[in-house]
């Protein structure tokens, strides 16, 4: 499995972008701008995306993991800027759709870990980390197992890093959900100064890393309870 692992990797990221980026496009949508409906992102197919982004879905992320490492990367949903200003509630619902997708990915690959562990279909290894938190006898089965330990790890990853509350991730956005409106838009120009947005960018860039150890240890209590 280890000359496919950058392969399942960049499936895994391809999966998991296309899906946040589709739900960012379906809430927009829904909400009454058409913008990524018109290019094609509400869709699950990858191809609108990577048309509209190359470098932060194919080839970043393609460069960083037969690098050997994480899958790096990004993409984006084209939305218009009056529609936002127009209805900032639907707007903020939009940023929040993306984190829910990956929130869900994460979800359902738990709960198809859990019953695989349950049913015998997987084994718990002695030593677990971001590619394998169960294994299998069989290739097949032990490919999938890995699929889905990187599937439950990225989309994690992927939903606590865009919920930052600080331009241009969706955070700064889908916060003034949990504010009274006129507060909410005070606190969405606020985040938007340069001099803010870059510290806190900066800031999150460089402390997430801090939190990616724990969230990891949560990740795999959540699959293995009794694990040593």
């Amino acid at each position: 499995m280890s000359g496919l692992e950058p392969v399942v990797w960049l499936i895994v990221f391809v999966v998991s972008i296309t899906a946040h980026e589709a739900a960012h496009a379906w809430a927009a949508w829904l909400g009454g701008d058409p913008t990524a409906y018109r290019g094609g992102q509400v869709s699950l197919n990858p191809i609108p995306h990577m048309r509209r982004e190359p470098f932060g879905m194919v080839l970043v992320p393609l460069i960083s993991t037969l690098s050997g490492g994480f899958p790096i990367g990004w993409a984006s949903t084209p939305y218009d800027p009056r529609w936002e200003e127009r209805y900032p509630r639907r707007a903020a619902w939009m940023a929040a759709a993306g984190p829910a997708a990956n929130a869900a990915l994460a979800l359902a690959a738990l709960l198809a870990l859990r019953v695989g562990l349950d049913a015998g279909v997987f084994l718990s290894p002695d030593q677990v980390d971001a590619t394998r938190l169960v294994f299998a006898e069989s290739d097949p089965v032990d490919g999938l197992g890995r699929f889905l330990s990187m599937m439950l790890v990225l989309n994690t990853v992927l939903c606590l890093f865009n919920l930052a509350p600080v331009p241009p991730l969706d955070g700064a956005s889908a916060i003034t959900l949990l504010l009274p409106e006129h507060t909410g838009l005070r606190v969405r120009q606020a985040l938007r100064t340069p001099a803010i947005a870059m510290a806190g960018l900066f800031a999150v860039w460089f402390g997430f890393g801090q939190i990616v150890r724990p969230v990891f240890g949560i990740l795999i209590r959540l699959v293995h309870p009794d694990f040593g």
